[in-house]
Formats: structure tokens, sequence, C-alpha cells
């Protein structure tokens, strides 16, 4: 029986998952997203030309790869469409597009919502991308969600007035506009058509193919730091990104987990509010944002940068039970002169090694670091990691050495075939 492999961001997103997901699905059958909404993008570069991916699975830009979107992730109908059509556009096929009917759907009202809560929060803002998200799952565990299976049935018509109706009160309360019941149902029962002959039952797909031997890959969305559970909360998001997010996402089982891929830079980033120890707010910062390119694939939001935190990856290798580091932007880093890793937190005379969520403790410890030897070079073409330049092997060989896990994939630049694979 085949197993499930996993790919997941090991700190604040954004860590370049696709690039990584693009080349294991290359020999999957089956490549399956589990958790968040359209606030999530993966970003590949193909022959020159990007593409953007915010709820379809990047791993239906393989031929012959079922593409599911599995029932732990919400919805976005609208946003769906629009990407299923670019993909057409651009003459991908998405024949092998299968939605969950388990998925919840977000609606106009949650995006309003969205808005007003952030507004409300003032300078507890948590930076929401106002996607309607976290209202959505809310809904879900509220138990007024409205489902894939509901959605695409004659009863979305009564379900969707009956969660206008109570929102509208709350809009009203608040002075906001209250949304047209009529328009919105009427609009989304014309997305219900377009989706609907995509629409299965994920969970028995998933177990059929391992039973019939088929690898799968699960591509995860966000990265664990902003796992509802495990990351610094409140600034989080609102699912589990880490890998009981897989498990309850999809339906498949602890035993069907395979290889679990833990994803980072060779620096670090972070999107929204919150605490991050080993944050650059200087002209460092700024210098590694513009090499990297470091604006969100969503929101086009400035990322703010820093140096790699091996105290946090040894966290979600824990936490996530990670067998395997992918390490993008090698190149990247390796065009400062100098680099800094944090091995440590100081805290009351003490170095620990132990991460906390905690905003008031990370607050008061200092980052530890060791320094190393940048200007690495063009190493773009290399396909083999002895090849590398001296320096950049030490600097990897001691991530390896404090996390203990060993380093598989090396991003050596923003192409698909720029990378080192050790696996």
């Amino acid at each position: 029986m085949a197993r499930v492999d996993v790919v997941i961001g090991s700190f604040f997103g954004d860590e370049g998952k696709g690039k990584i997901i693009d080349y294991l699905s290359s020999n999957a059958k089956v490549s399956v997203r589990c958790s968040g909404g359209n606030n999530a993008g993966h970003t590949i570069n193909v022959d020159g030309k990007k593409y953007a991916f915010h709820l379809i699975p990047s791993g239906i830009l393989n031929k012959g790869t079922k593409a599911v979107i599995g029932n732990g992730v919400v919805i976005d109908p609208k946003v769906l469409i629009t990407e299923i059509n670019e993909l057409k556009a651009n003459g991908i096929s998405v024949d092998n597009l299968y939605i969950s009917t388990k998925a919840h759907i977000i609606l106009p009202y949650h995006i309003t919502l969205d808005k007003l809560l952030e507004e409300n929060r003032g300078k507890n803002k948590i930076g929401t991308t106002c996607r309607g998200i976290g209202p959505a799952y809310c809904d879900k565990f509220e138990r007024s969600g409205i489902r894939v299976e509901d959605f695409i049935s004659p009863k979305f018509s009564e379900l969707a007035l009956i969660n206008i109706e109570n929102k509208n009160k709350i809009f009203e309360c608040y002075g906001y506009e209250k949304l047209n019941a009529k328009e919105i149902i009427a609009e989304y029962q014309e997305y219900a058509k377009i989706l609907a002959p995509y629409v299965t039952d994920t969970v028995n797909l998933l177990h059929n193919a391992m039973e019939n031997g088929e690898k799968i890959l699960c591509e995860g969305a966000q990265a664990t730091l902003l796992d509802i559970d495990f990351g610094t909360y409140p600034f989080v998001t609102s699912s589990n990104p880490t890998i009981g997010g897989v498990l309850t996402g999809t339906g498949v089982g602890p035993r069907d987990i395979g290889e679990v891929y833990g994803v980072l830079k060779a620096y670090s980033s972070r999107v929204g509010e919150g605490p991050y120890i080993t944050e650059q707010n200087n002209e460092i910062g700024d210098l590694i944002r513009e090499l990297g390119h470091e604006y969100g694939t969503t929101t086009k939001r400035p990322r703010r940068c820093g140096w790699l935190d091996l105290v946090a990856l040894k966290y979600a290798v824990r936490i996530n039970g990670i067998t395997g580091l992918a390490v993008n932007h090698v190149d990247t880093i390796g065009k400062l002169e100098k680099i800094k890793l944090c091995v440590g937190y100081e805290h009351d005379g003490k170095i620990d090694m132990n991460y906390s969520t905690n905003a008031e403790y990370i607050n008061t410890c200092s980052p530890v670091y060791e320094e190393f030897e940048g200007n690495f070079g063009d190493i773009s073409t290399i396909k083999s990691r002895s090849e590398l330049p001296e320096k950049a092997q030490k600097y990897l060989s001691r991530i390896e050495e404090v996390v203990g896990v060993p380093i598989k994939f090396i991003g050596t630049g923003a192409e698909r075939e720029s990378m080192i694979v050790e696996a």
C-alpha cells in the first residue's frame, strides 16, 4: 500500500514549498491540498512562466496527476473558478481536479465579517488577509457552515438565506451595509453549476489510490508557526498547517504517512504581526527582502526579513516529525558578505534551545548567533552538494547538526531546475 508524503512549511510560510511540491509531484499520482484557503499561495516558475496557486494543488501542472482539494480547505468559489480559467487559458488541463464534498465554502458575508473584525481590533490587529478564511472556519465549528455538497444542492438557497440574514444583524449593529441575499444566492448558484462536475468523495478517492499503490503527495499551506494550536497565537492562521491538519484535512490515517519534508529558506521571513526574534528591521533586512523578492504571492505585502532561526526550526521538526529538510534561497543568502544563524536563545543569562510561542517570553530573549562567510557566487547550475562552495557547505552542515535532520533539497535559484536533490 502506497504512503502519503507531506510537504510542510517550517516557519511563517512563504518558504518556497511550491518548488519542492512541483518536483515531488512529478512522481506522484495524486497531489492533495488539506488546509487553509486562498490566503495562501504557491508560486512555480516553469519554462520562464510564473504560475501562482491559491487553492488548486500545484501538482496539476504534471500531466496525469490527480489534483485534490481536501475537506480541510475553505473554498472561495470565485477565486477557484478564476484559477481554473487561468490554467485553461495557459493550456493546462483541469480534468484531473477533484473537490471534496466536505470542504466548506467562503461566501461574501465571511469576507465582510473578516474586515469588520480586523478593523475593530485596533492596535491589536492580527494582520489577516481579510479573505474570509477565519470566519468561514468559525462557521464550520459553530456548525452553520455550508459544505460543498450543500453548495451544489437545492438546499443551498435556504442555508445561505439563513446565514446572510443572521450576519446582516451583526453588520447593522456596526453600521455596515446589509448584504443583498437574493443577489448573492443567484450569483453563487451559477458558481455552483461550474464547480459541480469536479466534486467527489475525496476520502475514498485517496484511500483507493493508496490501495492501488498510487503515490500521494500532500501540499502544505502556510506553515508551522502559523498553526492555530502550535503557532505564535493569536498571530496565526485559522487552521492546522502542521501534520495533524494533514490527517483531519484529508481523511488519511497516521500509518499512511511516509516522508515529511520541512521547507525553509536559508534566511527567514514573516508577513503580518507577531513575534519574530531574528527579524532584521534594518538595512540587512531590507537587502534580504530585495534580493529574495520577498513580497506576498497573495497579498503583495512586503515581508519582514531576518536570519534563520534554528531554535524555531527544531521546534518544527519536533511538532511535525520532519524526516528531511528542503532549504531554498541558498543562492540569495549567499549574496551577502556575512551570514548569521541563530543557534539558541539567551534568557536570564542562560542559553535555551526550546522554542516558545509565548510572545512575552520571546520578547525577553536575545538570539545567539554564529557568523558564516557569504559570497557563494553563482550556484544556480550546480547539481551536487559536494560541488557547492565550501562556505555554503559549512552553512548547510551547521543547520543539519543543530536540528538533527538531513537536508534533502537545496534551492540554488528561482527556476524549476535550479535545485540540488540529495533525496
